[in-house]
């Protein structure tokens, strides 16, 4: 169960790549909230997958380069790096440490996001 959860965090964050926000929300449990490192407090699913559909179109790619999860019985916990292009030119990276906890259905009921945001040189 754990490799499915390692699994399904993957695909959540794939989802997000793509702008697939329909695949991302049904991978959460409609109670699902979300936590930020950037003192705004926690949001619900639907306001947080609200503000990345906002900021979308100034992205013009965005790839998660997964460097290492680790997981227990309804809990995944990995550091990642968000390659990010802009279209006005800025390029960089976010670092970032994210918990993802599930319910017993496989659904995403909680994430809590550490992310630093690097320029490109």
């Amino acid at each position: 169960m754990s490799q499915d959860l390692k699994d399904k965090a993957i695909t959540y964050l794939r989802s997000l790549e793509n702008a697939d926000w329909d695949t991302a929300r049904a991978m959460c449990a409609r109670t699902a909230t979300v936590w930020h490192n950037d003192g705004k407090g926690e949001s619900g699913i639907e306001e947080n997958i609200e503000g990345m559909k906002g900021q979308i179109h100034t992205i013009e790619s965005m790839r998660y380069d997964i460097t290492r999860q680790l997981s227990r019985p309804g809990e995944v916990l990995q550091q990642h790096v968000v390659h990010v292009a802009a279209k006005n030119g800025v390029r960089g990276e976010v670092h970032a440490a994210v918990y993802f906890r599930f319910d017993d259905k496989g659904l995403i009921t909680r994430i809590e996001e550490y992310a630093n945001f690097i320029p490109a040189d």
